[in-house]
């Protein structure tokens, strides 16, 4: 399907993506409090969180849910919307919609009917955690999440293994040692890491050293809460 020209959608609506804090409420963007102010529709991912955040800034705009298991059937209903003249804000359950979160599916098909998407940036939390991971950041790779099967998560860190740039993944508490060990079989005991968990809340926490000490680390003191984890790449023999 070609898309329409931006020119013939005069009359449609504006989708917004919106980033929302990952924890502090206090770093929400100026930008960001208005567009959720002044737009019909607010699609988020998780409306309990989502109303958190408005209740704190007063702001009363419509919420419906929009997340991995009914993106399918609600984008034709949301691009309906934004056909008809709405203006619609998609948010995730923190930080920048479509990374590791719903929102792929919408904005493809926004473009595809040549409605206007225009980003509204803010926090994400694998930028804030490379910002601070004190590795080497001039070039990077974003894995996101890794396969929960053991056997996937080994066969994937080994195809990866001789990846040279720093490499961002997201993990769970519940897997993070067993990540740990699989990331040492793979990249070995000495490759420089960092941790960060619970980035921009109270028990914020970044813990920095060889993948080996890091393990060692958080099996005798387990870790909870969302975590980042910044893995340095794999020295260049060049």
């Amino acid at each position: 399907m070609i898309p329409k020209t931006l020119q013939e959608k005069n009359a449609q609506g504006i989708l917004y993506v919106v980033s929302t804090p990952i924890g502090n409420l206090e770093d929400i963007t100026l930008r960001a409090l208005r567009i959720l102010k002044e737009v019909d529709l607010i699609c988020a991912e998780d409306t309990r969180k989502t109303r958190i955040l408005l209740h704190h800034f007063h702001i009363n705009t419509p919420v419906t849910s929009f997340y991995d298991h009914n993106e399918r059937y609600k984008t034709p209903l949301i691009i309906q919307k934004l056909k008809e003249g709405q203006n619609i804000a998609l948010v995730s359950e923190a930080g920048t919609p479509t990374i590791s979160d719903p929102g792929y599916r919408i904005i493809n098909s926004a473009i595809q009917e040549a409605i206007r998407v225009v980003p509204v940036p803010g926090p994400t939390a694998a930028i804030a955690a490379l910002s601070i991971a004190g590795l080497p950041v001039h070039r990077f790779a974003f894995e996101g999440f890794l396969p929960s099967k053991p056997g996937k998560r080994k066969n994937f860190l080994r195809k990866i293994s001789n990846e040279e740039r720093t490499i961002i993944f997201y993990e769970s508490p519940h897997r993070i040692v067993k990540t740990m060990r699989d990331l040492i079989e793979s990249f070995g005991n000495d490759r420089p890491a960092t941790i960060c968990r619970e980035l921009t809340k109270v028990y914020e926490e970044r813990i920095s050293g060889p993948l080996a000490v890091l393990l060692a680390l958080i099996e005798k003191n387990p870790i909870k809460g969302e975590i980042t984890l910044v893995v340095e790449g794999k020295k260049s023999t060049k």
